[in-house]
C-alpha cells in the first residue's frame, strides 16, 4: 500500500503524540511514504514559529531521509486547484489529497479537512 502523509500527520509524529506517533513510526520502519512539498513547507514553517530556523531546516533535512518528497508538476497543482474548489480546505492539504489520488495511495491524516466521506482520496484518521 502507498501511502502519503500530510503536515498534520508529520507534526503529530514529531510531537510524539498518539496513537499517530506510534501508527507513523512503525509505517516509517516499513516504508518511504510520499508527501508534497508544499505539505513539508507547512511542517517547515511551523517548527520555524515554535523553534527556529536552524531546528525546521535540521528536522525538514531529516524527514528527507525517511519520506520520498515530492514536488507538484503542472497537472498536481491543477488537480490540487480543483480539490479546492469543490471542497472547503486549506490550499495546502487539497496537495495532499491530490498526491494522495495521483499516487492511488492511501493519504494518513487526523485533518478534519480532509477526513471526507465520499471523497476522491481514500484516507486513514490517525486520530483513533
Amino acid at each position: 500500500m502507498t501511502v502519503v502523509l500530510d503536515s498534520w500527520a508529520v507534526l503529530r509524529y514529531l510531537e510524539n503524540t498518539n496513537p499517530s506517533a506510534e501508527l507513523i513510526s512503525d509505517l516509517l520502519a516499513r516504508e518511504k511514504p510520499l508527501m508534497s512539498w508544499i505539505n513539508l513547507g507547512e511542517v517547515h514553517y511551523v517548527l520555524r514559529r515554535l523553534h527556529s530556523e536552524d531546528a525546521a531546516q535540521e528536522t525538514v533535512r531529516d524527514l528527507r531521509d525517511v519520506i520520498d518528497a515530492r514536488l507538484p508538476d503542472e497537472r498536481l497543482v491543477i488537480d490540487a486547484a480543483r480539490i479546492k474548489a469543490d471542497h472547503p480546505m486549506a490550499y495546502a492539504d487539497a496537495f495532499a489529497a491530490a498526491l494522495t489520488v495521483a499516487s492511488s495511495a492511501t493519504l494518513w491524516t487526523g485533518d478534519p479537512e480532509l477526513l471526507v466521506d465520499g471523497s476522491t482520496w481514500q484516507w486513514r484518521d490517525l486520530r483513533s
